[in-house]
């Protein structure tokens, strides 16, 4: 992403001349004008533009996305006691590890369990209950073999994020400002594709004696050209990983995220659906939340209930065979729902409801049935949210935060160094044939469409870029 001043002729290096001293050198012919000659002010100009005015919300969504990619290891260490207990030799019913976390919240009603996946783990038993944030619910931390109760946190979100990893999370996400801080978020993933591509082509443009120095970064003393070099080539390697996130997070953004899922149900790749309602029990009174009093600790069964332990058992045998998995209770006329929840390669991710009566099969779904936009859509979100691929997706994210904050600091300098950093002449687009413009100007009105915040704030660029203009002919004609 360079943040780079374009009003001076780039410095390019033509290869050594193999004409003789004397011999008077040959007129050169004009060369022929391309496409991309024709559009590199016009790229360059939205660049540095870009680079100037959104760069400061990319810094913070990099700063913070990669402190959101180091607080999983840490929320390991800081919440060790609660997640890990000294390994047993057997492991108590399910049953009677939620009777047990019953018992220290009463108030407290119980929606999911999350058996322990590893020798070690403990099971999270998940509680709605109003002293906790809205959208979170209380984990209850119960160690499998004893049934002591190691300590009861806030959980948020399928992956079971706790109060450490929450808080980095919201400030990723809307720097804690709610509805109003998402507009950040998305404005900086709005542009990140934007600047990244603008900046690749940019940097493949350039003309240079070996392909080396397109990937490998030069060395020796302290300079602009150095910044340069490490700026594009760092952004070479980065390029595919940014244009990665910026499209996985505009998919669950305030405004592009609509646009995105009205396109993505009409291609015919929503995410399907599980169907859980119980046969004749559907629009059930909401005291149905009581089945057995045994597990929810709310009022008394509605019904026969076959309990936890049966219902776990009927989904191994139904092929639920993970060993991460998240068991959700029967409530308001729907049956019991497992779902396997290992989002590392091999993906595991099938799912099955049961009757709670009896244990019969009420619907299943698996992961390999999804349509490949679906499938597309969950592994990109696990993937920014890096969840996918455990510690190596963690890394790649803390990898890629690292480079976008240094390729935005490495685009400041260079701007400072060949400062007041003008842009490149008005009026480029005036020089682009008709032929090219036209579909150019098409396909950035449906992408401002599409994506709303880009749009709008590519028409401040412009209301801008008009003003300084307007200025600078003001003060020429006063001169």
């Amino acid at each position: 992403m360079t943040i780079d001043d374009p009003a001076r002729p780039e410095t390019t290096e033509a290869p050594p001349s193999h004409t003789a001293p004397d011999s008077p050198a040959a007129p050169a012919a004009p060369a022929k004008p391309t496409a991309w000659s024709a559009l590199r002010p016009l790229v360059l100009r939205m660049h540095f533009y870009a680079g100037v005015l959104v760069a400061p919300f990319l810094l913070v969504a990099a700063a913070s996305g990669l402190l959101y990619a180091l607080s999983f290891q840490a929320e390991k260490v800081v919440y060790a006691h609660e997640l890990e207990v000294p390994v047993g030799e057997t492991t108590l019913p399910l049953s009677q590890q939620v009777n047990i976390a019953r018992k220290v919240n009463p108030n407290g009603t119980v929606t999911a369990v999350w058996p322990g996946a590893e020798p070690g783990a403990t099971t999270r038993v998940l509680m709605a209950d109003p002293d906790v944030p809205e959208d979170t619910q209380l984990a209850v931390f119960v160690d499998p073999y004893t049934g002591d109760v190691r300590g009861q946190l806030p959980s948020y979100g399928s992956s079971g994020a706790l109060p450490l990893r929450t808080w980095i999370d919201g400030l990723h996400r809307d720097l804690h400002l709610g509805e109003t801080g998402r507009n950040y978020s998305e404005l900086a993933a709005s542009w990140l594709w934007v600047i990244a591509l603008g900046g690749l082509l940019l940097w493949l443009g350039r003309r240079r004696r070996n392909r080396r120095a397109l990937f490998v970064p030069e060395g020796g003393p302290a300079s602009r050209r150095r910044t340069l070099s490490w700026h594009g080539s760092v952004g070479l390697w980065a390029v595919t990983g940014l244009v990665l996130l910026s499209a996985t997070g505009l998919t669950w953004s305030r405004y592009a995220g609509e646009n995105i899922g009205i396109v993505q149900d009409g291609l015919g790749g929503a995410t399907p659906t599980l169907t859980a309602t119980v046969g004749g029990a559907a629009g059930g009174s909401s005291e149905h939340e009581g089945h057995g009093g045994a597990h929810t600790g709310g009022t008394a069964a509605q019904g026969p209930d076959i309990g936890l332990d049966k219902a776990l058992d009927a989904a191994r045998a139904a092929g639920i065979d993970s060993p991460k998995i998240s068991l959700v209770l029967p409530t308001g006329g729907k049956g019991y729902v497992v779902k396997e929840t290992d989002t590392q390669f091999p993906l595991e991710l099938d799912s099955v409801a049961l009757d709670p009566a009896d244990g019969t099969v009420l619907d299943r779904l698996r992961f390999a049935d999804y349509p490949l936009l679906a499938k597309l859509t969950r592994i990109g979100i696990d993937g920014h949210t890096g969840v996918f691929l455990g510690l190596f997706n963690q890394l790649a994210l803390a990898a890629l935060a690292l480079s976008l904050i240094l390729l935005i600091l490495w685009g400041y300098r260079m701007w400072w160094l060949r400062r007041p950093g003008r842009p490149a002449a008005r009026g480029a687009w005036r020089r682009i044939p008709v032929t090219l413009l036209l579909p150019l100007l098409a396909v950035t009105a449906l992408v401002a469409w599409f994506v709303p915040l880009l749009g709008l704030s590519l028409l401040l660029f412009l209301a801008v870029d008009l003003v300084l203009g307007l200025v600078s002919r003001t003060r020429a004609k006063a001169n």
